[in-house]
């Protein structure tokens, strides 16, 4: 490059000694920045101090999608309102006793046991009234009576019928069925015709089985 002039060699020579500056400008600058990351990373090593690479972690693979929860208390639940369930075309002839009352006891319970049903030696300590229900309602009150009773503890209660005086025919519409039914209960270990003070022909006193709890 030649300058025409004196001044033009003086305006050259300071842009030269400008740029010269400001490169020996960022040269510090770089080494500024070097040093102080090589404190920090020496800084970083006292405090961590010796260090190991980690081993190679194993992976166990997951199954893509978790199998749906079973519903088992919905199980139990429908399981027992089957066992619940009380059906109109059970016979329950064959299984009653032969006498006046018709009385009944479960396998296993002695004579002796309808026989102090019928003396009240169990005091009642419920009472089903079922006049005036159709035989669907009745069935499912009575089932529902049933439950309640024994999960409450209680053992003797009494089931009123009816004695079918305001039936066509003057029949006890609903008083075979309860027998069928009462029959087909678990719960049920003995019941008797209920004494002329306690409904007579129009009632039963059932006794029912111990609560589990």
């Amino acid at each position: 490059m030649k300058a025409k002039s004196f001044q033009e060699l003086q305006r050259i020579q300071q842009h030269l000694a400008e740029q010269q500056r400001l490169a020996a400008l960022r040269e510090s600058a770089r080494k500024d920045a070097e040093r102080k990351l090589h404190a920090e990373q020496n800084l970083f090593v006292r405090a961590a101090g010796a260090v190991k690479p980690l081993r190679e972690q194993r992976r166990v693979p997951l199954a893509p999608q978790q199998p749906a929860p079973i519903p088992f208390q919905q199980q139990l639940d429908e399981q027992r309102v089957l066992q619940e369930a009380i059906s109109d075309e059970f016979d329950a002839s064959t299984l009653l006793d032969v006498d006046d009352a018709l009385s009944f006891r479960r396998p296993g319970i002695g004579m002796d046991v309808t026989r102090k049903l019928r003396k009240g030696h169990w005091s009642i300590q419920r009472e089903l009234d079922l006049h005036g229900l159709r035989r669907e309602d009745a069935r499912e009150a009575l089932a529902a009576f049933i439950r309640e009773a024994v999960k409450q503890g209680v053992r003797c209660v009494r089931v009123v019928h009816g004695k079918g005086l305001g039936s066509p025919g003057k029949t006890p519409v609903l008083k075979s069925k309860v027998q069928s039914w009462l029959i087909q209960k678990n719960e049920v270990l003995a019941f008797v015709q209920a004494r002329g003070d306690e409904g007579g022909a129009g009632a039963v006193v059932v006794l029912l089985t111990p609560s589990p709890g």
